[in-house]
């Protein structure tokens, strides 16, 4: 089964390396004699979505943001792993397009490559932005870009399953009434809760609305809070309450866990709105709880529209511009719906849910969440995210108790950070 491409962008950043000597600051161009200052001639567009051909409402709006600006929009859509390469390669030939969509938490890694240009010098506009969201943006004291929509995580639920147990959904608030309801589930027959806890980005993906949810920090990855989160997903597993395949699980597959109806709950995202409609049997949506009450913080998925260095700096007035146009409050709700996003700004959120009342939970969960890269961790995270996922692969296996796991996974990202 394939991919689904909203699903990959929101966990598949896996930043990359590519073979780059120094710095690449200010050696980037448009490669063409076009779009001066003075307005016109063609301006290039990169984005991470190939599903959207020409003809398509995204390119439609594409032309139409250039139209206003006075330029004409050539437009690339790239597989997310493949425009990342591409706009490392293009910064170092000169030849970088002059607004570029990518994944937000590689935004830190083109950041700091000297690929994109801070929006003190482009002018973009991110005062109506929600500020958790601009966290993968902020690099260093700078903004680079801004979001164009966001999705995160939640807890889907079956309805039937829970009555058949006698749990009611809304009694689930924090940890402790969660373990509850799951075995409540189980000792009726039923499956309780499925997830990816996969040994990739998508296991640490799903793992961090508990260890956020916890209060732990990912600069501690062995405090006791994150010992806690690790402790509450091994003992879901040995109790039967969550089954050993999430140690397999990729959010496709445990979806596909989910959709059979045997399962009370399953964690997943916003991109799974229209699966679930198919599913064939009524269900809900809960924020993940966290700890002690509350709604944990899940990580952002999502794209943010960037400016990439050019030499001919008269051009970003023009990209501005057309950056303005595609994140503008109509045009953001337009999109965002398309793509199973909550928008960034409270008044198309608002929007939204008046559409949509049923988003309200997935609005409230993007209120909570965080950017993986934020608190300036930027290109650390990945270094980071690896040992963690490694040390709950290990806890969940059996192989090491999570106190275990996690020191040496804090080991091996203090020595990779340093």
């Amino acid at each position: 089964m394939r991919t689904p491409p909203l699903k990959r962008r929101a966990v598949g950043f896996g930043l990359v390396v590519v073979a780059l000597s120094g710095s690449m600051v200010g050696c980037a161009s448009s490669g063409d004699d076009t779009g001066q200052a003075s307005g016109g001639g063609t301006y290039t567009i990169w984005d991470p979505y190939p599903q959207f051909e020409g003809g398509s409402a995204w390119a439609r709006l594409l032309d139409k943001c250039g139209s206003g600006a006075g330029v004409t929009i050539k437009r690339t859509g790239y597989d997310t792993s493949d425009l990342t390469n591409k706009a490392l390669l293009a910064a170092q030939q000169g030849n970088a397009p002059d607004v570029l969509i990518v994944d937000n938490p590689v935004v830190s890694t083109l950041a700091q490559a000297g690929v994109l240009t801070a929006n003190d010098e482009t002018k973009i506009d991110t005062s109506a932005i929600e500020p958790n969201l601009l966290g993968a943006g902020r690099i260093g004291g700078k903004t680079y870009g801004i979001p164009i929509g966001a999705n995160t995580l939640a807890l889907y639920y079956n309805k039937a399953v829970l009555k058949s147990a006698g749990v009611d959904a809304a009694s689930v608030k924090d940890w402790a009434s969660l373990t509850a309801a799951l075995a409540k589930v189980t000792a009726a027959g039923k499956k309780g809760i499925t997830f990816s806890a996969i040994g990739t980005e998508e296991g640490s993906f799903q793992f961090l609305p508990w260890f956020w949810g916890a209060g732990a920090g990912l600069t501690r990855l062995d405090s006791p809070e994150g010992v806690s989160a690790v402790s509450l997903w091994t003992d879901w597993v040995k109790k039967g309450y969550a089954p050993n395949s999430v140690l397999n699980n990729t959010q496709t597959t445990s979806w596909q866990e989910f959709a059979t109806g045997k399962f009370a709950f399953g964690e997943n995202g916003t991109w799974q709105l229209a699966n679930a409609e198919k599913a064939g049997f009524d269900y809900g949506i809960i924020p993940i709880p966290g700890a002690h009450g509350g709604t944990a913080p899940a990580p952002t998925g999502g794209e943010f529209v960037t400016v990439p260095v050019q030499r001919k700096t008269g051009r970003y007035a023009t990209s501005e511009k057309i950056t303005a146009c595609l994140t503008s409050t109509e045009n953001l709700y337009t999109t965002d719906t398309t793509l199973s996003y909550i928008a960034p700004t409270n008044a198309v959120q608002t929007r939204q849910v008046a559409a949509t009342p049923g988003l309200k939970v997935w609005v409230d969960a993007v209120h909570a969440a965080k950017a993986r890269t934020g608190d300036d961790l930027g290109t650390k995270y990945p270094k980071i995210s690896q040992p963690m996922w490694t040390a709950v692969q290990a806890a969940l296996s059996g192989s090491k108790p999570p106190q275990a796991a996690l020191s040496a996974a804090q080991s091996t990202a203090a020595a990779a950070t340093r």
